[in-house]
């Protein structure tokens, strides 16, 4: 066996040192991984040494053991949660039907579109926040971000391991195109359009992280329902990582605004720009920008692509234990849509407004965050409400890419939306003005002027442990 690939180097449960096959695939895609970290991976930072949580088991006790690490040593590991014996389909055509422990003929290429396409994300992100660590507002927020990265690289490797275990050549040319693909390039992006944005600065980052990881909390679980077994439990261990990366954009955005109204309170005027913060106006826009980008990630109202992979018991949706009615046939949904320059409501079969439904899901669990943000500015005595935009605005994808709508969801004409576009989104001057503020602290607990200090540190560590050490 290749010194490389064993189970010492790469933790697992997939019986990793008894399967030959997969050794062999594996020892051909781990260099090429390695490489694109190296290329594509945090710049600057390779060789430090980070606080990091690293999984070598799905046990409560295996999945966060914290130490000091290099990333390039990082122990991506392959976890699937314990197999339950005699699980069945517990939604869609199948249902009660002994799960899939091996890919279904008839449904392959839409299980392996479903697998490449979640897959593709995890590299996507880390390429979009290659830059970061070089303005990193404190230690603790540098080793919260190169947290976020390792383990987006770890759930390529989980994703890389269906696609090589289960799929054959295919498989393993699409791990390689995972690598091959590059965010924002113009010849051979990423695969879904919100990780092709640019991720130029912190209050991107913590937005991205509160608003484009949370549509990958929605997407898993959706896929942790599923009726292959192997993906579902990927899936659903996948999840006990995402919380935290909810966690670092949600109290991410929760101090810039405490921040925020400290400065504002500090100015004569009111004007938290003016005391070097960034002002709540201009973070509602950028609200605006990634809530709506990330809408889009959901798919369109109506796809008879998702209602297929409901029905063939492949994806289901978010809890789907909590529904009464799992099989969802004769059925239908309300669906808002944009139909010759109006908003109608239309009644469409249930199963078909499965990515609906998924994003229903989601906005409420934003709103519950943004709800939580206004509590602070209330409690500052600030006459301000940050608030998601309608799911009509901005879309670029489904029904309303076709209509221009104002944040509040109203249908305007061209120049209207053309005219305002510049008080709703962020402008060229807001990114050279945002940009301006990411000046490094690296000094440990010291935080940048624009940003207040977390509640607690990392795993009982004070806020300036030295989280993150230069190489020796």
């Amino acid at each position: 066996m290749s010194s490389f690939i064993s189970d010492q180097k790469i933790p697992n449960n997939v019986n990793l040192s008894g399967d030959r096959r997969l050794q062999r695939a594996l020892e051909k895609w781990q260099p090429k991984f390695l490489e694109w970290w190296m290329e594509m991976g945090p710049a600057g930072y390779q060789m430090h040494d980070v606080y990091l949580r690293t999984a070598i088991s799905v046990e409560k006790g295996g999945w966060a053991n914290f130490g000091h690490v290099k990333m390039p040593d990082y122990r991506w590991g392959i976890f699937l949660e314990p197999k339950s014996e005699g699980r069945t389909h517990h939604f869609g055509d199948n249902i009660g039907k002994p799960v899939w422990d091996e890919v279904p003929g008839e449904f392959r290429n839409m299980l392996k579109r479903l697998i490449v396409t979640q897959g593709d994300t995890e590299p996507a992100s880390v390429e979009q926040q290659k830059l970061l660590g070089q303005t990193a507002p404190s230690l603790y927020d540098l080793r919260n971000l190169f947290q976020v990265n390792v383990e987006e690289g770890r759930h390529l490797w989980a994703m890389v391991y269906l696609l090589h275990t289960y799929f054959g050549r295919d498989g393993r040319e699409e791990a390689d195109d995972m690598l091959s693909r590059r965010s924002g390039d113009e010849d051979k992006p990423r695969i879904l359009g919100a990780f092709n944005e640019p991720t130029n600065h912190w209050l991107s980052f913590f937005l991205f992280a509160m608003f484009t990881d949370r549509d990958g909390k929605y997407q898993l679980s959706a896929l942790s329902e599923s009726g292959f077994d192997p993906l579902a439990r990927t899936c659903s261990f996948m999840l006990t990582e995402e919380a935290h990366h909810l966690f670092v954009g949600e109290t991410g955005i929760r101090r810039i605004v405490n921040r925020s109204c400290e400065l504002m309170k500090q100015d004569p005027n009111g004007d938290a720009r003016a005391q070097g913060g960034i002002d709540l106006p201009t973070l509602q826009k950028y609200i605006n920008f990634w809530f709506s980008v990330d809408l889009d990630l959901f798919g369109g109202e109506i796809s008879s692509n998702a209602a297929d992979a409901f029905a063939a018991g492949l994806k289901g949706r978010h809890r789907e234990t909590k529904y009464e009615d799992h099989v969802c046939l004769g059925d239908s949904f309300n669906v808002e849509v944009f139909e010759n320059g109006k908003i109608v409501q239309k009644e469409v079969a249930y199963r078909t407004a499965m990515n609906e439904i998924l994003r229903g899901e989601f906005i409420k669990d934003c709103q519950r965050a943004i709800d939580k943000w206004n509590g602070i500015i209330k409690k500052h005595g600030i006459n301000f409400e940050l608030r998601a935009p309608s799911s009509r605005f901005n879309r670029s994808i489904g029904s309303f890419s076709e209509a221009n709508c104002d944040p509040d969801g109203n249908v305007i004409d061209q120049a209207t939306f053309e005219k305002n576009y510049d008080q709703w989104m962020p402008t060229e001057e807001d990114e050279i003005y945002i940009k301006s503020l990411m000046q490094p602290v690296f000094e440990p607990g010291k935080m940048a002027n624009w940003i207040s200090p977390p509640k607690r540190g990392v795993n009982g560590q004070e806020v300036d442990f030295e989280y993150v050490r230069p190489p020796s």
